[in-house]
């Protein structure tokens, strides 16, 4: 009889929470199977409209609360994959760049190569260079002169790579 009588209203009612008729009707129809098992150790104090429509009321918030809470894991979620795809693509980046900048570095000269070699990459200052090479450091500084000419000229059309890759290794 309770079921006949509050159903439908009971349905409309969570609906007004859930916007949606076939939750609603899940609500309606779990509230009512927990009042059936819990008959036997039930006692409600005030009426059985007002206590089946609380019930109801609180499932429906509950659910509201539950598809809030996978809204923000779904958010959160995609956020993470997003910057999974940002790091790889940079990591293909600097992987393209780094090719590129090694073919430029073949097209240099034997002594100009050796010479941009041990200033950018052992970090040895031009008098160091002067010395392991037995050259004057005038030259060492000639030298490095035309490796940077010839690797600008070789790597002119990948400098908005190399300034999107220094932007994402500054952030």
């Amino acid at each position: 009889m309770l079921f006949r009588t509050y159903y439908q209203p009971l349905c409309n009612y969570a609906y007004t929470f859930v916007q949606d008729r076939d939750e609603a009707e899940e609500i309606v129809q779990s509230t009512f199977l927990n009042v059936w098992e819990k008959r036997d150790n039930l006692s409600i104090h005030t009426g059985v409209k007002p206590y089946l429509y609380a019930m109801v009321r609180n499932a429906s918030l509950n659910v509201l609360k539950h598809e809030k809470i996978k809204q923000q894991h779904v958010t959160m979620e995609m956020a993470v994959a997003e910057r999974s795809v940002e790091s790889v693509t940079r990591t293909v980046m600097a992987s393209e760049l780094e090719t590129k900048i090694y073919k430029a570095m073949d097209k240099l000269p034997e002594q100009c190569r050796l010479v941009f070699k041990l200033s950018r990459f052992e970090e040895l200052k031009y008098s160091e260079i002067a010395e392991q090479l037995n050259i004057s450091i005038k030259t060492v500084e000639n030298q490095m002169g035309k490796a940077l000419k010839i690797m600008r000229d070789q790597l002119k059309d990948y400098l908005p790579l190399l300034i999107v890759l220094m932007n994402g290794f500054l952030n």
